[in-house]
């Protein structure tokens, strides 16, 4: 009986199903949790739903061993590197005291063998602007990691902060040596090209640059190389191609519609920047540019107010204050208009376009003097401009030096020959001053040559050129006037013309208008004893 019973036993554990338990080892042997195994079969009074359930536990308590024991082994970075994601969240929150901090404490464990955190620090210190120590922190990074070319470019921007811009050219080969071509180097290399006055290596880096990878501050570099050199056409061109690979940059539209602006295409510039304006309404470089575009128009309510505009976020901005006075001179509020003038000039003291401007106003002030010596310090920082001069002259011939004047209004003319504003000041000066009246009018002839290529003078100019050629019997068709050529005789003949006619109108008449025939005559006669 005892035997049977076995036999049925073994039947009944031959048919369970076999899963894995929890054996009693220790737990950090991995290797004993995935090779023992035991079999479990079922009592009579157990469900198979109490079996799953203990065959579970085994799967959970294995991965919590797998975690005990990576804990036990520690994380996977190496010490050197284990604070750098900090160092960089603080970094790029610009919390710069805690990102020092944390880099002080990784230079002392790792004896300064760390690059990161020499990285970072040397990153800090030229935000601070401390270019030569920021230099050696590279280059030491360098020393530490020569196969990386990113520190070889760090060093090359320092070389150019620092102005030594044939070793920045040097460092930045060897990093494309490294690297290879990137916009960044190619860049780079244009900057010191411009800075060596190479112009057509530096547009050649620019135009590498665009190809490799398009960037807004590419285009900008490019545009403002093609401007110093008068390249106004390039300039367009190159920011249109800006525009349509960015069409919503506010930097971009800006400088286009500034361009416009000074070309005279109005419309164009009107729409470049009002769409600027659109994208960032606070941008106080599209606000000067229209209100420059309104005042120029007459405007010069609506362009206060987008000065006010313009103030509120930048009011420490030279042009700003300028333009605020130039509009209170076009309303005659001259004080007004020199006291910001004086607050632009605090502001930029080298600004010779704010000197030409206090120099014009303290002229309309009658304040001779002081356009004078306004106008003396604007030409010891622009000596080419012919205008200047021409305030210089003016002032100078209301204080009673003729001569000095003569010689800065010769000046003016060589610099500003078609400047319409020096011909006419110089024809007046001529004929007023030093009456001499032929050379006035051979300067105000060159003034109705060019009136003809470009009609659109200022009114002013034009009402003081047409007072000047009735002044000097010039013609305002452009032509020298001629004296009549008409002799006396000639006169005499044409008043007895004149006296016949009208004493055969008196015959037809009563004798009432013969009575004062006599003295037509009498008149006519007076005439010609005078002629």
């Amino acid at each position: 009986m005892s035997a049977e019973t076995s036999t049925v036993l073994t039947t009944k554990a031959q048919s369970a199903p076999q899963v894995p338990v929890k054996p009693k080892h220790d737990q950090g042997d991995v290797g004993t949790v995935q090779a023992s195994q035991s079999v479990v079969t079922k009592a009579p009074n157990q469900s198979m739903q109490e079996i799953s359930h203990i065959s579970e536990t085994p799967k959970v308590s294995a991965i919590s061993a797998r975690r005990n024991t990576s804990r036990r082994k520690g994380t996977a970075f190496p010490a050197l590197e284990r604070r750098n994601w900090l160092i960089h969240m603080h970094y790029v929150r610009k919390d710069y005291a805690r990102c020092r901090d944390l880099i002080e404490e990784q230079i002392k464990e790792t004896k300064n063998r760390c690059e990161y955190p020499l990285h970072v620090k040397a990153m800090i210190l030229r935000v601070d602007g401390d270019i030569q120590q920021s230099l050696k922190l590279f280059q030491r990074c360098h020393q530490i990691n020569q196969s990386n070319p990113e520190n070889l470019k760090q060093i090359g921007k320092n070389l150019i902060l620092l102005g030594r811009h044939k070793s920045a050219i040097e460092c930045y080969k060897t990093a494309m040596g490294l690297g290879g071509k990137d916009w960044q180097i190619c860049q780079s290399l244009g900057i010191c090209a411009q800075f060596l006055k190479d112009y057509k290596q530096a547009e050649a880096h620019f135009s590498e640059a665009l190809t490799l990878s398009r960037h807004v501050i590419t285009y900008q570099l490019l545009s403002n190389l093609h401007l110093n050199h008068g390249e106004v056409a390039s300039a367009k061109h190159v920011l249109e191609k800006g525009i349509h690979h960015y069409g919503e940059n506010v930097e971009l539209l800006t400088s286009l519609g500034v361009l416009y602006l000074q070309a005279g295409d109005f419309h164009r510039a009107f729409e470049l920047l009002g769409k600027s304006l659109t994208y960032d309404p606070e941008n106080y470089k599209a606000i000067l540019a229209a209100g420059s575009l309104m005042q120029q128009h007459g405007d010069f309510d609506v362009a206060l107010s987008k000065y006010r505009a313009a103030a509120q976020s930048c009011p420490e901005s030279s042009s700003l204050w300028n333009n605020i006075a130039m509009c209170f001179f076009g309303k005659k509020k001259l004080v007004a208009a020199i006291s910001c003038l004086k607050r632009a000039h605090y502001l930029s003291p080298f600004d010779w376009r704010i000197l030409y401007n206090l120099s014009l106003l303290h002229l309309t002030m009658q304040q001779f003097a002081s356009s004078f010596q306004f106008a003396s310090s604007a030409l010891t920082l622009k000596r080419e401009d012919g205008g200047l001069y021409m305030l210089l002259a003016i002032s100078l011939a209301y204080l009673g030096q003729e001569n000095n004047a003569n010689q800065a209004f010769q000046q003016a003319l060589t610099l500003s020959g078609d400047d319409p504003h020096v011909l006419v000041n110089f024809a007046s000066f001529l004929h007023h001053t030093l009456a001499d009246s032929q050379q006035a009018s051979q300067i105000l002839s060159r003034f109705k040559k060019i009136k003809k290529d470009s009609p659109n003078f200022d009114k002013e100019v034009l009402d003081a050129s047409k007072k000047l050629m009735v002044a000097l019997n010039i013609a305002d068709d452009g032509e020298l006037g001629k004296k009549s050529s008409e002799t006396t005789t000639d006169k005499k003949k044409k008043r007895k013309e004149k006296r016949d006619s009208t004493a055969q109108k008196s015959d037809s008449k009563g004798s009432l208008e013969e009575r004062n025939l006599p003295g037509v005559g009498k008149e006519a006669e007076n005439e010609e004893k005078r002629d």
